[in-house]
């Protein structure tokens, strides 16, 4: 174990901080027992923590204006005190708030916000607070129309000239609060942070010193300052992070050990004589840079990603059958059993005709089933293990690991992917994942491996139609639906919970397969299949709707990826708002593996223009890397592949979407300072050091680094 004694703030912006720093923050000038036990609520418990609580957002008064002196399509703030307010209605669901606020002198500017009761009862009169916005002469009247607005502390006038930090607040304290509190911390303590970079760095990399920037990220006297200040700690951040994925990096090339597994033309021969088809040129160029990796006598750990169908599984079979004709085990590791069971039934039909042994290995295996096929890959007797996380217990022992490969690798931990590979020893890396991933989040969560791209698809793949669906539209999709059944095909309706919730108002999957099984597709063999059915349960249905015993599977997102069904061309999406872009990529991707066309609707009731709108978006690209960016605009890089799962702190100041410039300067500085002192070993890059195992020792498992 690694500590982090910085606390999670402060080990995010400078080095493990002098003893003094961790002092509690009740012992701060105005602080006190009570006070505390507010800050702690924001998990400001030492003084360390209070430095490093950097503002959310600041309030400009470096143009603040008297009414008098305002000027056109300009963004200024102006100080008011609120004279009334009126909330009109305009039209069906269209409303009109107006707030008059008047100034020292008594002149009045009228601030509007359309469409937004619900802010009528922020404002009551003789409140005093500043608007920030766009002022237009309306009628003779300055208007201000949906301004940025901070309520005032009567106890904190905003002295003019200078930029106020906004933070998050805890119910009890105050902005003006938190700014003297922090303010004072700085007083007395900044003098006290230690520089992680040294001079020379400093000046080549025209960042400014943390003594410098720490007190301007708080109270910057312009937006100049707070630009410089911002700029140090974003990149520190980002820099710490590549720092640390180019010491994990070097480390597995130079202390990891693998067998070299080459391919002649005699194995490649053998291994595509089993592929009942020809190779795209995408796929053949993915294996070429696979097999150069499996060759060398260190681990290969490469990330293959490619959009819904394009034949990464095929890929991957390759290479595990390399592993096999040299005499090694090969695993396959997915995220649920039941693309764990789908996988083993896909290799069965490839190999049917080779002595290649295949064993699967998930929960459900258990008894003395469970200990003979653990007996048999102990003995080398079982040439493919294919199964979910039941791999990396320790009761299973391979007896010549030469290949892992993890499927849907954004399901997996980072942990539970290093406990895999320390499974067999430092066999060679595959990690599949078919959520294409933008590039800054592939420059961070997977920083450490070489990255191939498969963005063709096989020939034979059938478009695809997507459509949102409003209430009024929906008699016409299920009449569409229904019609498909009747053809032949099959279809899934997906819903997004198990069980109803009383606290989100969304389509549940008992509800749903109740009325669907009374009116919509009463006339038809339904089908049920969610993540807290047991294995058998699943497998059971699964093989069912595969078999076309059911024409409909209602199901969870238990089906996103892997199940591959080629007759099931129909997908009804249920509460679609409460999925990610990627997610229902993932989920449309279903519909998409055999000879027909594929028809998805999603359908909604949100009432958002944003939800919406963002659906839209989905209807109209199929294409994943392009959804996957709008998913990261959207929704930010933690929601969208679950940066907590993944082991990694989340950032403070950078963000990915925002800094992706600066993300790829800190990654050719942090490759560049590594190849110079490996391991940071010199006695200049120790306090880098001990900062990147503070970060993320842990998290990316560095601790041999130490």
């Amino acid at each position: 174990m690694i500590d982090d004694s910085g606390g999670p703030a402060a080990a995010s912006a400078a080095a493990p901080p002098p003893r003094a720093l961790h002092t509690p923050v009740q012992f701060l000038k105005g602080v006190g027992p009570a006070r505390a036990e507010l800050l702690n609520r924001l998990d400001l418990n030492t003084i360390a923590d209070t430095l490093f609580y950097f503002p959310r957002d600041y309030q400009d008064l470096t143009d603040l204006r008297s009414i008098a002196d305002l000027e056109e399509d300009k963004l200024i703030s102006v100080r008011g005190i609120i004279e009334e307010s009126e909330l009109r209605n305009t039209g069906p669901g269209r409303s009109l708030l107006g707030v008059l606020v008047r100034d020292e002198r008594r002149l009045y500017l009228r601030a509007l916000w359309f469409n937004q009761p619900y802010m009528l009862e922020k404002f009551s009169r003789g409140q005093e607070l500043l608007l920030t916005g766009k002022a237009v002469l309306h009628g003779g009247r300055w208007e201000m129309v949906h301004p940025r607005v901070q309520w005032l502390d009567p106890d904190e006038p905003p002295p003019a000239g200078q930029m106020l930090p906004i933070y998050p607040l805890t119910e009890g304290l105050t902005q003006g609060n938190l700014r003297n509190i922090v303010r004072g911390a700085i007083e007395s303590h900044v003098e006290q942070l230690d520089e992680v970079f040294t001079a020379e760095f400093l000046a080549h990399k025209q960042l400014w010193a943390l003594r410098q920037a720490l007190p301007a990220i708080h109270f910057p006297a312009n937006p100049a300052e707070l630009a410089h200040a911002r700029r140090r700690f974003r990149y520190q951040e980002l820099f710490i992070l590549q720092l640390a994925l180019a010491v994990k990096r070097q480390t597995q090339q130079s202390q990891a050990a693998a067998s070299r597994l080459e391919v002649d033309a005699r194995i490649d021969a053998r291994i595509r004589r089993l592929f009942p088809f020809e190779l795209t040129a995408g796929q053949q160029d993915v294996i070429r840079q696979i097999a150069a990796d499996m060759a060398r006598p260190t681990p290969m750990n490469r990330l293959l990603q490619g959009d819904v169908g394009s034949g990464k599984t095929i890929v991957a079979v390759y290479a595990m059958l390399l592993a096999v004709a040299h005499g090694h085990q090969a695993a396959l590791m997915a995220p649920t059993e039941v693309l764990a069971r789908q996988h083993a039934r896909t290799l069965g039909r490839l190999l049917a005709t080779s002595r290649v042994r295949i064993g699967v290995l998930t929960g459900g295996v258990g008894g003395k089933d469970r200990e003979s096929l653990l007996a048999r890959i102990t003995a080398g007797e079982i040439d493919i293990v294919v199964g979910t996380q039941a791999i990396v217990r320790s009761e299973v022992e391979f007896a010549r690991l030469g290949l892992v490969v993890i499927d849907e690798q954004h399901k997996f931990g980072v942990r539970q992917r290093a406990l895999l590979k320390r499974a067999g020893g430092d066999p060679h890396c595959l990690i599949m994942t078919a959520t294409p991933i933008p590039r800054t989040l592939t420059m961070t969560l997977y920083g450490d491996l070489d990255v191939s791209t498969l963005s063709d698809r096989p020939p034979g793949r059938q478009s695809i139609h997507t459509y949102l669906a409003a209430a009024a539209d929906r008699p016409k999709w299920w009449d569409f639906f229904r019609r498909k059944i009747r053809e032949g095909r099959q279809g899934y309706v997906i819903v997004p919970l198990v069980e109803e919730s009383e606290n989100v108002a969304t389509a549940n999957l008992e509800a749903t397969f109740e009325e669907l099984t009374q009116d919509q597709l009463a006339e038809f063999r339904l089908g049920l299949i969610h993540g807290r059915m047991s294995a058998e349960e699943k497998d059971a249905a699964m093989q069912a709707f595969a078999e076309g015993r059911t024409q409909v599977l209602v199901a969870t997102t238990v089906v996103e990826v892997g199940v591959d069904v080629p007759n099931a061309t129909l997908m009804t999406i249920a509460g679609a708002e409460r999925f990610g872009l990627a997610q229902l990529h993932q989920l449309r991707g279903r519909i998409t593996r055999g000879a027909h066309p594929g028809y998805c609707c999603v359908l909604t009731d949100a009432k958002s223009d944003e939800v919406v709108d963002r659906l839209m978006r989905f209807v109209e690209t199929t294409d994943g890397f392009r959804l996957s960016e709008l998913d990261l605009e959207l929704r930010g890089p933690g929601d969208m592949l679950g940066t907590r799962q993944h082991g990694l702190p989340p950032f403070r100041a950078a963000d990915l979407l925002r800094d992706a410039g600066l993300l790829t300067e800190a990654r050719a500085d942090a490759a560049q300072m590594v190849a110079a002192d490996p391991g940071l070993r010199s006695p200049e890059h120790a306090k880098l050091r001990r900062m990147v195992l503070a970060r993320y020792g842990q998290a990316l498992d560095l601790g041999d680094v130490g």
